[in-house]
């Protein structure tokens, strides 16, 4: 019995959409001094996190 793998592939770009949205709206509140609390560290991991579910969404489109 075969698996059908393609259920992940639009999951992964959309968790990358939505993170990198979130990553933008997070740095534009904080460059406006709306969320100047929330340290930087915070958005770096944001940054990151973006970037790996980037990725792992193209590698797995290459499949």
């Amino acid at each position: 019995m075969s698996k059908n793998y393609n259920f992940f592939i639009p999951q992964f770009s959309y968790v990358c959409g939505l993170l990198t949205i979130l990553t933008l709206l997070v740095w534009l509140l904080r460059g406006w001094k709306i969320i100047s609390f929330l340290p930087g560290g915070v958005l770096l991991f944001l940054i990151f996190i973006s970037i790996v579910t980037g990725i792992i969404s193209l590698l797995q489109r290459q499949r």
